[in-house]
């Protein structure tokens, strides 16, 4: 049996919410990970189950290692088919938003939901959600929001409903959001969920080979590019860094999602325990953070690059270039030094 996390009060909101509207809209922020898409594929398997009217619309593409999720190809893209996406959005009668905690995550697609007059649900594992729902379920405590939609529709009484499409793309979302169940992932709850995703006719392993087993020979070559030239250890501080500028990522013919996985790389060095990734785009500099123990990777992400996340798993925003973001992680190292003896390594 699984500890109750969500109140009757929301699953009652919920269920009441999706009995009352058919036509059913679910979104999920920029750039959806495997937790994202999981999750809004596994809703709306369940969804499509009972006969609503259902889409996903995400406001851009997803990396090509997840498109093998069953529905994907149903997903509408904002960036590609604005006015069309727009439309399932000002139709909808019930709006489901996964996996992010405030509406700017949405990209140019935030408009558009925040002034649709449909009920809205928030459904999400991250920090401080904003008041932009009628029906808010948030735990941080939790591992994934894939764990958060499987726990819903037990809730609401609808455990038969999990088909096997929808049980996979759960234990996607699940899988990929602790890094393979290395962190975020204590939780006996976890593995109580996962045996009941089993019970459905999944297959856990070739899940986790369409993930993490599926890779070009250019990512291949562009993760060995940047362990060998790009990374700098800072063993004061039992900390990595690895950086990727723009150039790098052409000479790699670099696709979405390529640099997926490369932040966790350093936690296998003896003695880090905290790695960050710093990739250049075309407007930004995007940092993703990572660590083991008790160091608290998502806290330099909140202070000093407007983000956020979880203990062991955080990311961030930098302006400027990719020289300074990563001068900026260096003079803020030793503020977190303390940390180090908590780190149970």
């Amino acid at each position: 049996m699984m500890t109750k996390k969500i109140t009757d009060e929301n699953v009652e909101k919920v269920r009441e919410l999706i009995e009352s509207n058919d036509k059913i809209v679910i979104v999920t922020h920029l750039s959806p990970d495997g937790d994202a898409l999981g999750a809004s594929l596994g809703l709306y398997h369940f969804l499509d189950a009972i006969e609503k009217d259902v889409n996903v619309v995400v406001p851009n593409a997803f990396p090509a290692f997840l498109s093998w999720a069953s529905g994907s190809k149903e997903i509408v893209f904002f960036d590609k088919y604005p006015e069309f996406a727009a439309q399932l959005i000002e139709d909808a009668e019930l709006i489901f938003c996964l996996d992010f905690n405030i509406l700017k995550r949405l990209g140019d697609m935030s408009a558009f939901v925040e002034k649709s007059s449909a009920e809205k649900v928030l459904i999400d594992h991250h920090l401080h959600p904003d008041d932009f729902c009628r029906v808010v379920i948030s735990h941080p405590e939790v591992s994934s929001t894939g764990e958060l939609i499987f726990r819903l529709i037990c809730r609401m009484g609808a455990f038969d409903m999990i088909n096997k499409h929808c049980a996979e793309n759960i234990y996607m979302g699940m899988m990929t959001d602790t890094g393979a169940f290395v962190y975020n992932s204590n939780d006996p709850d976890v593995y109580f969920i996962i045996s009941q995703l089993l019970g459905k006719g999944i297959d856990k392993d070739q899940i986790y080979r369409r993930v993490y087993c599926d890779y070009s020979e250019n990512r291949v070559r562009l993760t060995g590019f940047a362990v060998t030239e790009r990374m700098k250890i800072y063993p004061e501080y039992k900390t990595a860094v690895i950086y990727l500028s723009l150039e790098d990522l052409k000479n790699h013919r670099y696709k979405n999602g390529d640099t997926e996985g490369i932040v966790n790389i350093p936690l296998s060095i003896h003695d880090i325990v905290f790695s960050v990734f710093i990739r250049e785009d075309k407007d930004k500099i995007k940092l993703s953070f990572r660590s083991v123990g008790n160091f608290p990777a998502n806290l330099p992400a909140t202070e000093h690059f407007g983000g956020g996340g979880h203990l062991n798993a955080a990311g961030g925003d930098f302006q400027g270039s990719l020289a300074d973001a990563v001068k900026r992680i260096e003079e803020i190292l030793p503020l977190y030094k303390h940390f180090l003896s908590d780190s149970g390594t």
